[in-house]
């Protein structure tokens, strides 16, 4: 970890690097499952918004709310699911969130107005996968306290990868049973996984030991009061809003500017081209989040966030380009996911190198929150820019300008920001 950035250093010298032994690695295991058992939540979204818009008469802009609410509640409640589950554990929150999540799309089947929507598959659902979202991730920060760029990411690509086993069936589902049997019967498979895969998580070593003696004050780490006096906070929070932004933008809206450029029903290779986008995306989506934790493990957080977040500019920028080739907009659809996904790796690396372990699930409750406000950038205010200019060109516009930004931010004020203030 030669080049790891300021902060870390003093923290990952006080814990040794085979903490937990191979123990830990099963805690990877169960937490890649439960991450995957939230994950369609909120990336098969964009196959039901057009069946779900035909039965509830809603337009899309009203519907897209329901993936806002989603995802606000999963990171607006996080601070306090983080704190709730540091004081509970994780193996019983966990198992009550992904219940919740898995609840939500069971209730969301019988619904017959957008309220009930909004209600089950938003707010219920947002709920359950926040506390699974924030738990997860981390019990990876604690459990791998010398590679947490890589466990991170290898949770965060559970999250992002899990809705490759789901999202051809889910779609071949709606088509042939509808949307109704099809939440209901995915809801109950995900809600009896999860729990399952929960029942096996337990705190770290050290977390034990500290709770044990009384002395959990001897952890380093920084209040979540304090954090929020810093600048370095709020500089990663503007940052991971802009990324959220552009991400959120895509996810939600893929199914809609698809069909608009024509592509959607398109055959490629003998599938359609929008499952088969939605796919490789997933694929692309999870593996980029270990790679470049990995990579910002050896490299660099700030060197890392500026190659991935200047790619996934460029890739937006080509996507738009080719739009109207079904073959590219495919590909580059992957390689859009590929510069995005990693920064559900990155940023919750970066805080807790920053601010310490003592309080890092409540502070990465706080910065989590930043993927809420992008939810509603790129989900409802984005439908709703393009509905004002009868174009998705000025949508991406915005998002790649926020992409490129992100990446001269990361270089330019986060790096230096960071090597001059230090808080453990």
């Amino acid at each position: 970890m030669s080049n790891t950035d300021a902060g870390a250093a003093d923290y990952v010298a006080s814990e040794p690097a085979s903490a937990g032994g191979w123990t830990r690695w099963v805690q990877l295991g169960l937490g890649v499952v439960c991450m995957m058992a939230i994950s369609s939540q909120q990336y098969t979204w964009t196959l039901f918004t057009k069946p779900l818009s035909t039965a509830l008469g809603v337009k899309l802009p009203e519907l897209q709310v329901t993936f806002s609410i989603l995802i606000v509640l999963q990171t607006f409640l996080s601070p306090l699911q983080g704190f709730l589950v540091d004081r509970f554990g994780p193996r019983f929150l966990i198992s009550v969130g992904t219940l919740l999540s898995g609840a939500s799309w069971m209730l969301a089947s019988h619904a017959t107005t957008l309220t009930a929507l909004y209600l089950s598959y938003g707010l219920l659902g947002g709920i359950g996968t926040g506390i699974v979202y924030i738990g997860v991730v981390s019990q990876m920060v604690k459990w791998f306290p010398e590679r947490r760029g890589f466990a991170v990411g290898m949770v965060a690509a559970g999250y992002g990868m899990g809705a490759i086993l789901t999202t051809f069936p889910i779609s071949s589902s709606i088509a042939s049973a509808g949307y109704q049997p099809t939440l209901w019967t995915y809801g109950l498979i995900f809600a009896v996984v999860g729990v399952l895969a929960a029942q096996g998580l337990k705190r770290s070593p050290h977390e034990q030991q500290a709770l044990g003696s009384g002395h959990l004050e001897r952890l380093p780490g920084v209040t979540p009061a304090r954090m929020l006096t810093t600048p370095v906070f709020w500089l990663l929070f503007v940052m991971m809003t802009m990324m959220s932004t552009s991400g959120l933008m895509v996810i939600s809206q893929t199914a809609a500017f698809a069909r608009d450029f024509g592509v959607a029903s398109v055959i490629v290779w003998g599938f359609a081209a929008l499952p088969l986008a939605l796919t490789i995306d997933r694929v692309t989506n999870g593996l980029t989040r270990p790679f470049f934790g990995w990579l910002s493990d050896n490299i660099g957080r700030e060197k890392t966030m500026f190659i991935a977040f200047l790619l996934e500019g460029l890739a937006m920028t080509a996507w738009l380009q080719f739009r109207a080739d079904p073959v590219l907009f495919i590909l580059l659809s992957g390689l859009v996911f590929f510069g995005w996904g990693e920064i559900f790796s990155l940023f919750p690396s970066t805080l807790t190198d920053t601010f310490g372990e003592r309080h890092a699930t409540t502070n990465y409750g706080f910065l989590y929150m930043a993927q809420g406000v992008g939810s509603v950038l790129g989900g409802p205010m984005a439908a709703r820019l393009h509905d004002v200019t009868g174009s998705w060109i000025p949508v991406f516009g915005v998002v790649i300008t926020l992409d490129l930004l992100a990446a001269v931010l990361a270089i330019v004020v986060l790096k230096p920001l960071r090597k001059k203030l230090k808080y453990l």
